[in-house]
C-alpha cells in the first residue's frame, strides 16, 4: 500500500511505532475487563444503534479493547503469533504505511458498521433496530464487528509479502506461510457467500484494507530478508546523507539549503555541469573549455 511521498513526509511523525504491541495492550486490557466486570464490555462494543440514538461515542474507540475471543493458552499463542507478524511487516514497510494499513482497516470497519445499520434500518424497519438493541448487555449485529478480521488482514498481508517463508503448523508440521494464506483466503470467500448480508458486511468491510493493499502493493511483494535488510540499510544511508544540498551557484555558493528562496538552474551554455542561481544565472560569463 504505497502513500505519496509528500503524505508521508507531512504524516509520518505522526505514526506509533511498534503498533502491534499497542494493539497487544489493548487487548490485555480488554480481557482485564472480561475476567474482573464483564459487564462493561457490553458499554463498548462497535454499536451505530447505541452510538447515533444514545450519543455513546466513546464506541468508536473502545471497541478496539474488546477481545475476539475468549482468553486461554491458545491466546496467548496466537497473540504472540500475530505480534511478530506485525513487527516484521512494520520493518518491512515502515512504521508509516504498516500506520495507515491497520488504522484503514479500522477504520473500513467502523464504515461497514454503519453500512450495516443503514441496511437493516432501511430495509429490516423495526426488526432491524431490535438486532442492534441491547439485551443483558448483548447485541447479535454489534458483537460481530470485532478486531478478528482486522488482525486476519495482518495474516494475509505477511503471507502476500512472504509467500515463501515456513512456518510450524501445530509445532511440528512445517507448511509455506502462503498455503495457509490461500486455504484462509478461500474459507472467507466461503464465508462471504455462504452467510447473511451482516456476514458479507463485516467480512467486506473488515478487509477492504487488504484488498487495496493486494491491487496497489504488488513491488512489496516477495521480499526476501536480504532484500529487507538492503532496503533498511539504504533508508538508513538515505537519512545519514539528507543534509548534502543538490542545488549550488557556481558563483556565490549559495544552496536551497541556505536560500530556499532562490531557483537553481544549470547553463546550457557552459562546457561542463554549472548551476547558478536566479541571480546569476544571466550575468556570470559562460565557462569555455580551451
Amino acid at each position: 500500500m504505497k502513500s505519496p511521498s509528500n503524505f508521508e513526509k507531512r504524516f509520518g511523525k505522526y505514526a506509533i511505532r511498534n503498533l502491534s504491541l499497542v494493539l497487544i495492550v489493548c487487548y490485555a486490557c480488554g480481557y482485564v475487563l472480561q475476567m474482573l466486570f464483564p459487564s462493561v464490555l457490553s458499554y463498548l462494543y462497535l454499536n451505530p444503534y447505541e452510538i447515533i440514538f444514545h450519543g455513546q461515542i466513546w464506541r468508536l474507540v473502545t471497541w478496539l479493547i474488546v477481545p475476539p475471543s475468549s482468553f486461554d493458552f491458545f491466546t496467548l499463542l496466537m497473540l504472540y503469533f500475530y505480534y511478530s507478524l506485525g513487527t516484521t511487516l512494520e520493518r518491512t514497510w515502515g512504521t508509516y504505511r504498516y500506520n495507515v494499513y491497520i488504522f484503514s482497516g479500522v477504520l473500513f470497519t467502523i464504515l461497514g458498521a454503519f453500512l450495516l445499520f443503514g441496511y437493516t434500518l432501511l430495509f429490516q424497519g423495526e426488526t432491524g433496530m431490535a438486532l442492534w438493541g441491547t439485551y443483558q448487555g448483548y447485541s447479535p449485529l454489534a458483537s460481530m464487528f470485532s478486531t478478528y478480521y482486522v488482525n486476519m488482514s495482518i495474516f494475509l498481508a505477511f503471507a502476500a509479502t512472504y509467500p515463501n517463508m515456513q512456518v510450524l503448523l501445530f509445532f511440528f508440521i512445517p507448511i509455506k506461510i502462503k498455503i495457509m494464506g490461500i486455504i484462509y483466503g478461500v474459507l472467507l470467500v466461503f464465508q462471504f457467500i455462504a452467510g447473511g448480508i451482516a456476514t458479507k458486511f463485516v467480512i467486506g468491510a473488515s478487509l477492504m484494507n487488504f484488498i487495496i493493499f493486494f491491487f496497489t502493493s504488488r513491488s512489496t511483494f516477495h521480499l526476501s530478508p536480504k532484500q529487507v535488510k538492503r532496503r533498511q540499510d539504504f533508508k538508513r544511508d538515505v537519512k545519514k546523507t539528507a543534509k548534502i544540498t543538490r542545488h549550488k551557484c557556481a558563483i556565490c555558493g549559495r544552496t536551497e539549503e541556505t536560500n530556499p528562496e532562490l531557483e537553481f538552474r544549470f547553463c546550457s551554455k557552459c562546457d561542463g555541469n554549472y548551476e547558478y542561481c536566479q541571480d546569476h544565472l544571466f550575468t556570470h560569463t559562460h565557462v569555455k573549455r580551451k
